[in-house]
């Protein structure tokens, strides 16, 4: 058995298109993601119980039901109900949005959670609503604890995104298997994505290292 290293080399650059696709999708669900992460997390601590439940049932079922079975249910089972077919990028997108929001949802409560509550007695004595408080003081404060876990979640949701290629979405894996199938150069390729794939959860790795040291400087100043 021979490794076919003119193969890796013709094929990385198709693989890098599928490289950037994967980040794109990514990057556009973590941002979905975190909005709805946000309002949720916020609703889990409300003292509101009709949101209190509706955000631990969101969360929930989008944590304890696979993404797999979820990029089926938007878009296989949502075109039945609504009679529209979705665009299989709206559907990467929306799929992995919603269930990353169930992630960050719980990363933010914690987050709040872990601010001191005399920060939040503070901004009321100075006449805030607890809407201004949070908006204001804990949020922001909050923000900067929770950067590890959101690149934590970033680089799960970017190997996960993975799922997508069954809706016939060319991301990196997509592309590794239309390769393959015209080259039948499995152990090259899936080597090459591999690869390919820990270059970048390693180079988002680092970055969040660099954000989180930055924003400890800051805070030391």
């Amino acid at each position: 058995m021979s490794f076919n290293f003119d193969l890796v080399v013709n094929s990385f650059p198709l693989l890098l298109l599928g490289a950037g696709v994967t980040i794109k999708i990514t990057a556009m669900s973590v941002a979905v993601g975190v909005i709805i992460g946000l309002f949720v997390g916020i609703a889990r601590i409300c003292r509101v119980k009709p949101l209190e439940w509706l955000a631990a049932v969101y969360v929930d079922f989008f944590r304890g039901t696979p993404l797999l079975v979820q990029i089926f249910l938007v878009y296989f089972a949502l075109p039945v109900i609504t009679g529209q077919r979705i665009d299989p990028y709206i559907a990467a997108i929306g799929a992995c949005g919603i269930n990353s929001g169930a992630y960050v949802a719980e990363i933010f409560r914690a987050g709040i959670q872990s601010i001191d509550e005399g920060q939040m007695e503070a901004g009321r004595s100075l006449g805030m609503t607890w809407g201004q408080t949070m908006r204001y003081i804990i949020v922001p404060q909050a923000f900067k604890r929770v950067i590890p876990p959101l690149g934590n979640e970033f680089i799960a949701l970017l190997k996960d995104s993975s799922l997508v290629s069954v809706i016939g979405f060319e991301e990196l894996t997509r592309r590794g298997q239309l390769i393959i199938a015209k080259t039948y150069g499995s152990l090259e390729i899936w080597i090459s994505v591999a690869i390919v794939y820990l270059v970048m959860t390693l180079t988002i790795s680092r970055f969040v290292a660099y954000l989180e040291k930055r924003f400890a400087t800051d805070d030391r100043h």
